[in-house]
């Protein structure tokens, strides 16, 4: 495995990749540090730009807006209290406080720091477990596969919390929405009414560009906020290493926490963040200065963030199952161009793998040095008026939905699903269980339905490790009801 490594570092320090590299870093700090831009929308608006690049640019430049990214939200965030991205508002707790105390140089480099840590902890345990991983997948049964998208569903119920009720709906939805086109199977064609451009289904990428994308710009419109959050530039010093090595322990913790809340489908960096702050809190000696400018506070955030993005892209590499919204994003755009993500990838593109890890690790280094380079110029992004943001967004993503099939349909379709995500968004629902559905519905259904045929419906008894995946998928869903009874019945 390290020669392949090796390979695949030797493969990405040539010229163009190591551009894609600086530019998605680039372009992932400022679509970060734009509030409201969150990184799936972000790579989803950069998706049809890179139809007339190579399967392996076009990934390295995807990969490195959704690193870039997951670190520019915090920029904002710590200047002006506007986090660019949900992941960013645990950052904001402290990072914001430092900066009324006069320190926005600290918190912005001590989440650099972090963020650039967590960041190679994720990539380092991605490479260490998506192989073997995805070894033992390409022997699995369709039904393992099925039970492992049946579970990758399920878990949305656990982590939503509160709104899980919600959040199965929203999945449902995304379900339903899969069944339009095609019979995978049988060739018949479902819910196309006679329209011949849905007999493949709604395509991805108008999808997600109008569910993330579009959807944030009319949400923007109907609250009628055009304010601008004013960021003066950063006056104080950075922090010496003496600094940054008081934080070391809580800096691996808080990686390692990110890294492995990611590996599970549906959690995303959000919940990684909220958890490492409250376990950074739990262990600190000075627990009470959190939520009053800690830099343990900033560190664990920020760490466990970009710690997702290296376990959220496990799933996604291994077993064919996007690990959070981006990744579902980074699912589209390889099928885009002709690659089928799982374990059947590492036999038939072991370079495009190894490509990816090497492009990973050295996007971590990349990230530090434009971070560190260009701490005064990025908070000035938050000054962007929102009218000319709002038109930019709309107009890309108008034009991306157009590029997939030169289709105005698709044009429609998108504009279609960032009214569905305006909608579900304004009653509270989340977008990224409807993603999921969308994505591991028809992985599911062609599964399920292989699994009949093979060896019948008693398949789904006998192998153990389908059973147990149905087993965790069933708890997943019974224990968020089974607490809300409970919490029920105490109030009660």
């Amino acid at each position: 495995m390290l020669e392949s490594l090796f390979g695949g570092l030797a493969t990405v320090l040539a010229l163009a990749p190591l551009f894609a590299i600086v530019s998605g870093i680039v372009l992932g700090i400022l679509i970060g540090a734009m509030p409201g831009l969150s990184p799936s929308m972000g790579v989803a608006l950069m998706v049809p730009f890179t139809y007339g690049m190579s399967p392996m640019i076009a990934l390295i430049l995807l990969v490195g807006i959704y690193i870039g990214s997951s670190y520019g939200g915090s920029i904002t965030g710590i200047m002006v209290n506007a986090p660019g991205t949900p992941s960013a508002v645990v950052t904001a707790i402290d990072g914001y406080e430092l900066t009324r105390q006069g320190k926005p140089a600290t918190a912005l480099g001590t989440s650099i720091i972090a963020s650039s840590v967590g960041g190679m902890f994720g990539t380092l345990i991605l490479i260490g477990f998506s192989v073997p991983l995805a070894a033992a997948a390409v022997r699995f049964h369709p039904s393992e596969y099925f039970a492992f998208a049946v579970f990758g569903l399920a878990t949305v119920a656990t982590l939503a919390g509160d709104k899980w009720i919600k959040a199965f709906i929203a999945m449902l939805i995304g379900l339903l929405i899969a069944t339009v086109g095609t019979d995978p199977i049988s060739g018949a064609e479902r819910f196309t009414f006679d329209l011949a451009e849905l007999s493949d289904g709604f395509m991805l990428i108008p999808a997600l560009i109008g569910m993330f994308a579009l959807s944030e710009v009319f949400r923007g419109i109907e609250k009628g906020d055009f304010r601008i959050a004013r960021v003066q530039s950063v006056s104080d010093h950075w922090p010496r290493f003496a600094h940054y090595w008081k934080l070391k322990w809580v800096t691996l913790r808080s990686s390692a926490i990110g890294t492995l809340v990611g590996v599970f489908p549906g959690a995303g960096a959000t919940i990684g963040s909220f958890i490492s702050y409250g376990m950074a809190r739990r262990f600190s000696r000075n627990a009470d200065q959190f939520g009053n400018g800690s830099p343990e506070g900033v560190t664990a955030a920020e760490a466990a963030d970009s710690g997702s993005v290296g376990g959220a892209m496990v799933p996604l590499l291994a077993l064919g199952i996007p690990g959070s919204a981006t990744t579902a994003v980074l699912i589209g755009a390889m099928m885009i161009h002709d690659l089928t993500p799982g374990p059947q990838l590492f036999v038939s593109s072991p370079e495009m793998i190894y490509s990816i890890f090497g492009a990973m690790l050295i996007a971590q280094f990349v990230l530090l040095g434009v971070g560190l380079a260009g701490g005064r110029l990025w908070v000035m992004v938050a000054n962007i008026p929102k009218q000319l943001l709002y038109t930019l967004i709309t107009m890309l993503a108008l034009i991306g939905a157009f590029a997939v099939r030169n289709s105005l349909f698709d044009v429609f379709a998108c504009l279609g699903f960032g009214l569905l995500g305006w909608v579900l968004r304004r009653y509270d629902y989340p977008l990224a269980p409807v993603i999921l559905g969308l994505v591991l519905g028809l992985i599911a259904e062609t599964s399920f339905r292989r699994a009949i045929m093979m060896d019948g419906a008693s398949v789904f008894f006998t192998r153990p490790i389908t059973v147990t995946l149905l087993a965790l998928a069933l708890l997943s869903f019974v224990i968020p009801f089974w607490t809300q009874l409970r919490a029920i019945r105490h109030r009660a």
